[in-house]
């Protein structure tokens, strides 16, 4: 039925972390032939390892589904100096701006995840989210630690502890900002 091959198809290979749009980071378990309606189809066999899920994605799909390998380090860079930045919320119906936030979450881009993180995020002080701003702030927040776990090699705990530190430092969310506000 399906006959395992160890090689490299489409840029990817067997071992190797990539990012799926629709779950996040993966790792491409096994490159195999099996037999669908008659015709033989090559699939990666990806697993992850958060959802315990399998997936098996035809290789002639990578490029449709927005399969792509894990962001470069200058890239996640870029993502952590976007969550810095000051929250973008427009003045939209909530559930107008929930599906732009589920589509940069399902878009798999590192930089759109981070503005989900920076425009989702509240300290401590300010007002509480709903339910659904939180859902949505957690998927964004798992999906960019995994991601940045995974490109710098620390563990998860690491990279959410990184992201938390640079939301911090974004306008208007830490100790010293208050204190300027409060100056002013």
């Amino acid at each position: 039925m399906a006959t395992k091959k160890t090689t490299q198809r489409a840029g990817f290979k067997t071992g190797e972390y990539i990012v799926y749009p629709a779950h996040g980071v993966g790792l491409i378990q096994s490159i195999e032939e099996q037999e669908v309606a008659g015709l033989t189809l090559e699939l990666f066999v990806i697993s992850f390892e958060q959802d315990k899920l399998t997936l098996r994605v035809p290789v002639a799909k990578i490029k449709s589904v927005g399969m792509r390998k894990l962001a470069e380090p200058d890239q996640v860079a870029k993502g952590l100096e976007t969550v810095t930045g000051r929250a973008r919320v427009k003045r939209t119906m909530w559930s107008r701006r929930a599906q732009e936030y589920e589509a940069k979450i399902n878009s798999g881009d590192l930089i759109s995840i981070a503005e989900v993180v920076r425009d989702l995020y509240r300290s401590e002080d300010q007002p509480e989210q709903s339910y659904s701003e939180r859902q949505l702030f957690e998927q964004a927040m798992d999906r960019m630690s995994r991601e940045i776990a995974s490109v710098n090699k620390v563990s998860l705990t690491e990279a959410v502890k990184l992201i938390t530190k640079n939301l911090a430092k974004s306008p208007g969310r830490g100790p010293k900002a208050e204190a300027e506000e409060a100056a002013a």
